[in-house]
């Protein structure tokens, strides 16, 4: 089958419904999944939780929504593929829309776990089932610049939450998330499904969304444990270098407090500009692996500085969280590269289920660095997590398979 490649000059693809529709309902994937981070000191002192108790319970009610996406990335992504990429973007919207606006009810730390665990399987459908779409409809020589304008301008829904909370009450905060969500279902109702997709549906012997089929394969097996390591930095840098910024402040001898939602937004402002670079990085090195491994390099150079360099005010160390976001800006090539690997009835799956199995390894992170505090000093013990998250990464970046320009309209056995 020879495929007939779209002009190079014709952008105009980057500006189709599905695109910004997508990039849209991110913004407000983005909001809704950072906002607990950042309410979480306001919102838990004000439910009556000491300041030992805060650290604990927030790390608990953290790791409960962490599970969900872990649940829920698997749950999207099977629909994904059996029922198409437009089911998850609908269906993944309503449940963590309606989750959030609970979230601005609740009355006991309980509550808030069980909610946060249903708003990350909700949360969890969003990007997967976004990138997967853009990437099958975009001619791949714009898949890396489309994918990437979707992660970089929902990334911003950070900077937004932020603000939100600043000028409004935590519940406030949740309650207009909820609204933005219900909001975007109205746009979503134009937006068309893959025409690669499209094909599939109709192949009633070909098996779809098969999550087993993952781990019954060696080479398929291996790519998808890759994909998944190459992400690990990403959530080390925001599940624990800037959530836990409070406690690195107090490590270093900051004076002043350092605010965990305030390191999350400057992050954050890292993170989109860094995604939008990324992936016109990749185009112009026409590698996927090359613009993540020099971004990953990057990020460890600064995780080095944030942690060792003598960082001595707040501004400083918000300073470092806005680089360091710029180095993980390799989020949307991470992603991208998840989708390029997997055939057509399996695209959606691995996509959706790859971001959200790195979104869960913050329990995992989160565990070894309170483990390890008991033993190091806070300085260190994040140290650890990261060269542990960092050696991981690396190597997987270096030996995953090129995904450059590769055709997507391909099946898996």
């Amino acid at each position: 089958m020879t495929t007939i490649a779209a002009p190079r000059s014709n952008f105009s693809h980057l500006f189709s419904a599905p695109v910004i529709v997508a990039a849209l309902g991110y913004f407000v994937d983005i909001y809704d999944l950072l906002l607990f981070g950042i309410v979480r000191l306001p919102s838990l002192a004000s439910l009556g939780l000491s300041e030992a108790d805060i650290s604990k319970v927030g790390a608990s009610i953290l790791n409960w929504q962490m599970t969900g996406l872990l649940i829920g990335g698997i749950l999207w992504g099977v629909l994904g593929d059996k029922k198409g990429r437009l089911s998850v973007l609908f269906g993944s919207i309503i449940t963590y829309s309606i989750a959030n606006i609970a979230c601005g009810f609740v009355q006991d730390p309980t509550t808030y776990k069980l909610l946060r665990f249903v708003a990350g399987i909700g949360l969890a459908g969003e990007l997967g089932a976004g990138i997967t779409l853009v990437s099958e409809i975009l001619p791949k020589h714009l898949r890396a610049i489309g994918t990437s304008l979707v992660a970089g301008i929902g990334l911003l829904g950070a900077v937004v939450a932020y603000f939100t909370v600043e000028y409004f009450s935590w519940r406030y905060a949740y309650f207009i998330g909820g609204g933005l969500g219900i909001s975007l279902l109205l746009l979503r109702i134009g937006v068309f499904e893959s025409g690669i997709f499209k094909d599939l549906k109709n192949q009633k012997h070909i098996q779809k969304g098969n999550f087993f089929s993952l781990f019954n394969n060696k080479d398929r097996l291996s790519r998808y444990l890759k994909c998944i390591g190459i992400g690990l930095p990403t959530w080390f840098v925001i599940g624990i270098l800037a959530t836990f910024s409070n406690e690195f402040g107090k490590a270093l001898g900051i004076a002043e407090p350092v605010k965990p939602g305030l390191s999350i937004m400057w992050c954050y402002v890292g993170l989109s500009i860094g995604d939008l670079s990324s992936g016109f990085l990749s185009h112009w090195l026409e590698s996927r692996k090359k613009a993540v491994f020099y971004l990953m390099i990057f990020t460890l150079i600064f995780s080095g500085v944030y942690l060792y360099a003598g960082v001595n005010t707040a501004a400083h160390l918000y300073t470092v969280a806005g680089f360091l976001g710029f180095g993980i800006g390799y989020w949307a090539m991470f992603v991208t590269i998840g989708a390029e690997q997997f055939g057509t009835n399996l695209r959606a799956t691995a996509a959706t289920t790859v971001p959200n199995m790195v979104r869960g390894t913050v329990v995992l992170m989160t565990t070894l660095f309170a483990s390890f505090k008991e033993s190091f000093s806070v300085l260190n013990s994040g140290a650890l997590v990261g060269v542990i998250c960092f050696f991981i990464g690396i190597y997987c970046i270096l030996t995953i398979p090129e995904t450059h320009g590769r055709d997507l309209d391909f099946l898996e056995e």
